[in-house]
């Protein structure tokens, strides 16, 4: 290797521009051979980087939002869940509800794909950059819980409320505390208008004052999270005992 062509990589290595290392020799090769000019390699290669560069960035952001498995609307069965309106699913992965600073509730038994449709709009939103977190709901209070106890309460308010979506899954599998229930409302209203929420329950809104155990509380947390919201019921059978048959 010419002393020139290792400066080049040496250059190359420490601006971390690795694509561009990669695939110069080849991109070399054509222009000397006059098969393209340099600007034209030139652009091919910055553009092979910044796709790297890309790709990484959403990698980091889908790690960073906890998601337990990797789930898409393309790998969704529309065709065992009839309750659903497909169009409206797909209506949704443009995101725009995010713009709008609204809500997605997903509302059914379990097994029917709740979560799988909240997993694959977090990553939708993780493809456009958007910071994401997936957390269960019985974690969340947990946090909330132990945050308050330390006196921290505010510091992680603030840090949930910056996600640009939060997603908040199997409300109501588990029973809610009184003052879990005033956590979670702070959480909400510190959400409202501002930032989106897709939560997923296997409860009817009906049944969410037997979930909070406080008519007060509920009201006010269903009135911030209803204003704005997509709500999608499901009452198809469970895609786990579909499996099973």
């Amino acid at each position: 290797m010419s002393s020139i062509n290792q400066r080049l990589n040496n250059n190359l290595l420490q601006l971390e521009l690795l694509e561009i290392k990669s695939y110069l020799p080849n991109y070399l090769e054509q222009v000397t051979a006059g098969k393209m000019s340099f600007s034209e390699a030139l652009l091919a290669l910055t553009t092979k980087e910044l796709n790297y560069k890309h790709q990484a960035q959403v990698e980091r952001t889908i790690t960073r939002a906890r998601f337990p498995s990797v789930k898409t609307l393309e790998a969704f069965d529309f065709t065992f869940q009839p309750s659903i309106k497909k169009q409206e699913i797909l209506e949704l992965k443009s995101l725009a509800f995010m713009d709008k600073a609204e809500n997605i509730l997903l509302v059914g038994s379990p097994g029917v794909g709740k979560t799988h449709l909240a997993i694959a709009l977090g990553r939708e939103a993780c493809q456009q950059g958007a910071r994401v977190l997936f957390i269960n709901c019985h974690e969340l209070l947990l946090r909330l819980r132990k945050a308050d106890d330390k006196d921290e309460l505010d510091r992680a308010l603030n840090r949930y409320a910056r996600y640009d979506l939060l997603i908040i899954d199997e409300l109501g599998y588990l029973p809610i505390k009184h003052d879990e229930a005033n956590l979670f409302f702070q959480l909400i209203n510190a959400r409202y208008e501002r930032k989106s929420t897709i939560i997923t329950s296997n409860s009817a809104l009906s049944s969410w004052v037997d979930i909070f155990q406080n008519p007060t509380v509920t009201a006010a947390i269903l009135d911030r999270l209803v204003h704005h919201v997509h709500t999608i019921r499901i009452t198809g059978k469970s895609y786990r005992l579909k499996t099973k048959l």
